[in-house]
């Protein structure tokens, strides 16, 4: 049984996926599914109490400067419509050009000085995120977005 969060996430991912789709053009999606490895990650942070505007802050002002700084690209952020998520959660989709790039991102993001320095100054008053939850995604073969 899939708890209310998870199906959220991915009410969220599939919404987010359809719209895009409609957005996409170019080759028929066969052809582009035989030459593509781009994989989506879609992540859901939950706050402190009291905390998402300061990781909205964060995010707005640093996080995805330094997402496309190392390779991941920014697609798209929602907030939940439900008022007990909407004060506490954050949903964003990624997407890297591998699995493999994705871990490479990730690691070079994490270890990059500006961003401690960002992170360290947005949690002085103390840590913004409480759990962090992270599902790769491969579209389909019928997906316009790939």
């Amino acid at each position: 049984m899939m708890t209310a969060a998870v199906r959220t996430s991915w009410a969220v991912g599939l919404v987010t996926l359809g719209f895009l789709a409609g957005r996409a053009s170019g080759p028929e999606p066969v052809a582009l599914a035989a030459q593509n490895t781009r994989v989506f990650e879609l992540r859901t942070y939950t706050t402190h109490e009291g905390k998402l505007d300061a990781l909205h802050a964060r995010f707005r002002d640093h996080t995805m400067k330094f997402f496309e700084q190392h390779g991941m690209k920014n697609v798209g952020y929602w907030v939940p419509q439900d008022p007990a998520r909407s004060q506490n959660t954050l949903i964003y989709l990624l997407s890297h050009d591998s699995r493999e790039a994705a871990k490479a991102s990730w690691a070079a993001f994490s270890s990059d000085p500006g961003w401690q320095k960002a992170k360290a100054d947005s949690e002085a008053a103390g840590r913004i995120v409480s759990k962090v939850e992270s599902v790769f995604l491969t579209p389909t073969e019928y997906s316009q977005l790939k």
